[in-house]
């Protein structure tokens, strides 16, 4: 027994030495770099430590508009391309003709480039000298004003890149429904129709216990994918997030590192650090609400 153990563990060595390396010890140093007060890039020096860095973030308006923007952005993406997925991969499981390719045209945005699905964005909602966009030569037609949804007003803005993340996240969901969809055993499905249940309550009786841990692991991966956001406002609205009122806390994290108020690694530690509680409680209150309403 001792023997095979070891030989666990060397299995297990490059695994926990590659963790080790590259998520251990970094978390750890951003811990450490977030109380460190006037921390010194350069000279590798501080002058105190304490909490200053955290009051320093959580009054800074670009942090809190980026804090703002993220939560909107969990709040709304989540649940609905959660939803979406679900009644597509409904839809999809009963259909038999041309399933496998209804499956394949839904999962191509998800290998589709970030960036050129953002242009495709750009060129239906954006407002330029020749063309007010697709969307809005749609809202003409049934008799509404243009809106300039890149550069005008933060609802639109943030409606766009909602409906940007919901796209860019729809394909894997359904993926992974359609998944759990096919693996229901049929037998259920069976004594439901014998027994004369309704078309609803069988889905809302069988479908859904059944489907539970995938539902609850798409909403918590969801959650924490949607936290990380920066790379689709990005796509949308250029690098200067702050200017255009729509960055991330991933993206003020980058800028106070490397962008033009960058070369504090102390904030933008305090920042990931915040960050990270936010994500970790949100999670935790998942999954204690996954273990009474997920069925195994």
């Amino acid at each position: 027994m001792e023997k095979n153990n070891r030989k666990a563990w060397l299995y297990l060595l490059p695994a926990i030495l590659f963790l080790a390396a590259f998520m251990v010890y970094p978390l750890i140093d951003v811990f450490i770099y977030s109380v460190e007060e006037g921390y010194n890039f350069a000279s590798q020096t501080y002058f105190d430590v304490g909490l200053y860095n955290f009051s320093y973030v959580l009054h800074d308006p670009y942090f809190l508009q980026a804090l703002k923007n993220t939560l909107l952005m969990v709040i709304i993406t989540v649940p609905i391309s959660t939803g979406l997925a679900l009644l597509i991969s409904v839809g999809l499981s009963s259909i038999t003709a041309l399933r496998k390719l209804y499956q394949t045209i839904y999962f191509l945005p998800y290998v589709t480039n970030t960036l050129a699905v953002g242009l495709v964005f750009m060129v239906l909602f954006q407002k330029t000298a020749y063309t007010d966009g697709l969307v809005n030569l749609l809202i003409n037609w049934f008799g509404g004003e243009s809106v300039d949804f890149i550069d005008g007003p933060y609802w639109a803005k943030m409606l766009v890149l909602c409906i940007y993340i919901i796209w860019v996240v729809l394909p894997f969901k359904i993926l992974l429904l359609t998944s759990a969809l096919s693996s229901v055993d049929e037998s259920y499905y069976n004594a439901a129709r014998v027994d004369g249940t309704s078309s609803f309550r069988t889905f809302y009786k069988i479908t859904l216990p059944m489907i539970s841990p995938t539902i609850f692991y798409l909403i918590i991966t969801g959650f924490i994918g949607a936290f990380k956001e920066y790379s689709d406002a990005v796509a949308l609205f250029g690098t200067d997030l702050n200017a255009a009122e729509m960055n991330t806390i991933v993206g003020y994290v980058y800028d106070m590192l490397y962008g033009d108020s960058g070369g504090y690694p102390s904030y933008a530690s305090a920042a990931a650090v915040i960050l990270f509680a936010v994500v970790l409680t949100i999670t935790c209150i998942n999954l204690l609400i996954s273990r009474k309403h997920t069925y195994y």
